[in-house]
């Protein structure tokens, strides 16, 4: 075949993504499947649309940089702190034992270093697929969702160190690599810059610049992090990750994922269709007894790893075989790491290509495999439970008081995850709508204490009020917390007013309905005039932040209007203070 030109290729690349990515999709086997296959089919092991995959990995390795970058954006301090338990117990577990595990099972045939990378990369799970399949049997928002969200957190927080160990591994004192402090330094240097410069240069452009220059910036923060971890000598995905990290916080967060998320997909796409073009299929056919013994051996033993661990943690065998199996197959992130090991000259391209071969299949395998679970635990349960075990009725620990337009949108994204909910209202048509998904319902006056306890308050951890009727809200809440002082309420309010009474009376948390809309409506009209989005996020985060510490101090005096009068007139002034030494700052 004549030699492929750019423009050929990227042809070939696009049809490949348009054509087979939806296809798998269709039927559910995920888009890293459709890009694999893609790779195979355009690569040299079919029809030699692209002869030389290897030049494309290391173009496409930018996708891994920019998903390392959007991984560190979403981790968010307080979240991993208050998942620290299961993180640290479930995901840690997870990892080690079956690192372990595979490590060892790999020294009977190849050295200490190739085992261990190899242990290193099949312990990992694949975060796009199992969190899909979650998603898709309605476990993701449960206890056992989080559970299962909980390992690949932890897998995802470990791709950076195992880098740096596959790193470590292959290195050697020569020429060419850096002293130690040459990486100490520029973590230093990222730190600072994170902390001190980020800020504000996103700032001076998203004040003068356009839209395409924000995207642009966004573009140099990853790749100058990333290529100042690679002239120290150190992974080009830890700058990245940390840099996301550094701007978790920021006010531009959500303006660099939006501007990042376009380029990530794309070269992350790239990389898995490099990826299936290396893959050889031929080996396949050649030893498909031993390349499917390791792939449903490599299952089997992470399966039975999980299980354990969930056993541990309380959860019953019936509902932890469907999890573990989610979490069983090799993960996307493998191809990194044994790319990274070849690259390095660590690992042999033929133990490459069998890794890479026994993920991809194990991917393949992981959907039919929880379905098949799935259907044998449900027989067996309910074979055995029609035999000795009496009809449990499960109590849901939400508590809905009101089922109008404003609670059935929570009743909706409730029943959408399988989180079961009561509610309480005396319209019969959101009664029915409740009917539909399982929920129990009760219908009564929600200001008897005997009603709420028929509907199961004593059980709740939550409880949403949405009530139409300001008033009676208030004297409800006043009641529940009397009985109930443990109880998280989180209730409606309709203007300032309600609100600081819903506080007085002892809600937890009382959300403004049409607060948030009206800011989306604020951040648009500021667009409309001619601000970037980033501007225009920033305004309105700052009239955000302000606004909520005036009702706090608000509460207090929620019964002097005079005072309320007096600290409405000082915060107007705090607010064109605040928006001016924001302009100074950025100028």
């Amino acid at each position: 075949m004549h030699e492929t030109n750019p423009l050929e290729s990227l042809l070939f690349f696009l049809l490949a993504a348009v054509i087979f990515v939806p296809l798998f999709r269709r039927f559910r086997l995920g888009a890293i499947l459709g890009y694999l296959f893609a790779g195979v089919l355009i690569g040299p092991q079919a029809f030699h649309f692209i002869d030389d995959p290897k030049s494309v990995l290391h173009f496409s390795e930018i996708g891994v940089v920019l998903l390392l970058f959007i991984i560190g954006l979403e981790l968010n301090p307080d979240k991993l702190w208050s998942m620290r338990n299961q993180i640290g117990f479930l995901g840690g577990g997870q990892l080690i034992i079956s690192c372990l595990l595979i490590t060892a099972i790999c020294l009977l045939q190849v050295s200490w270093q190739i085992a261990l990378v190899v242990g290193l990369a099949l312990a990992l799970s694949s975060t796009a697929f199992a969190i899909q399949l979650m998603a898709e049997k309605g476990i993701l928002a449960s206890a056992n969702g989080r559970r299962g969200f909980s390992i690949l957190l932890m897998q995802d927080l470990a791709v950076i160190p195992i880098l740096l160990i596959v790193q470590g591994l292959a290195s050697s004192p020569d020429e060419h690599s850096q002293p130690w402090w040459y990486g100490v330094m520029a973590i230093l240097l990222l730190l600072f810059s994170g902390r001190f410069l980020l800020n504000p240069l996103l700032g001076i452009v998203s004040r003068f610049g356009s839209r395409e220059t924000m995207t642009a910036t966004a573009l140099l923060i990853v790749v100058g992090a990333a290529y100042l971890m690679y002239i120290s000598g150190l992974s080009m995905g830890m700058g990245a990750f940390i840099a996301g990290i550094m701007l978790a916080n920021s006010h531009f967060r959500h303006q660099l994922e939006t501007d990042i998320e376009p380029f990530k997909g794309l070269t992350l796409g790239l990389f898995f269709i490099a990826i299936g073009m290396t893959l050889n299929i031929s080996l396949l056919f050649e030893k498909p007894i031993m390349i499917f013994a390791f792939v449903l051996a490599l299952m089997a033993l992470k399966t039975a790893v999980i299980m354990f661990l969930l056993k541990l943690s309380q959860m019953e065998w019936r509902a932890s075989l469907p999890l573990a199996l989610m979490l069983s197959q090799g993960g996307e992130f493998a191809f990194v790491i044994m790319s990274q090991a070849g690259s390095l000259n660590l690992v042999s391209t033929d133990v490459i290509e069998i890794i890479n071969l026994i993920v991809g299949l194990s991917m393949a395998l992981t959907a039919p495999l929880v379905a098949l679970a799935g259907l044998i635990s449900k027989k067996q349960y309910n074979e055995h439970s029609t035999a000795s075990l009496p009809e449990i009725e499960h109590e849901s620990e939400i508590l809905i008081l009101g089922f109008g337009r404003f609670a059935q949108i929570t009743g909706r994204i409730l029943s959408a995850n399988n989180i079961p909910f009561t509610a309480l209202d005396n319209n019969s048509t959101h009664i029915q709508f409740i009917k539909q998904f399982g929920n129990k319902v009760h219908f009564g006056d929600i200001t008897r204490l005997d009603v709420l306890q028929a509907a199961g308050i004593d059980k709740a951890k939550i409880l949403l009020v949405t009530i139409e009727n300001a008033d009676k809200a208030v004297d409800l809440i006043k009641m529940i917390r009397k009985h109930y002082p443990e109880l998280h309420i989180i209730a409606r309010a309709y203007n300032r007013v309600n609100y600081l009474k819903l506080i007085d009376a002892g809600a937890n948390k009382v959300v403004r309905e049409i607060f948030s809309g009206s800011l989306e409506a604020a951040t648009e009209t500021l667009m409309t005039l001619g601000f970037t989005t980033g501007q225009a996020l920033r305004t309105v985060d700052i009239f955000r932040d302000h606004d909520e510490s005036l009702l706090e101090r608000a509460v207090e005096h929620h019964d002097d209007l005079d005072k309320l009068i007096e600290i409405g007139i000082q915060g107007r002034k705090e607010l064109e203070e605040l928006f001016k030494q924001d302009r100074d700052n950025i100028t």
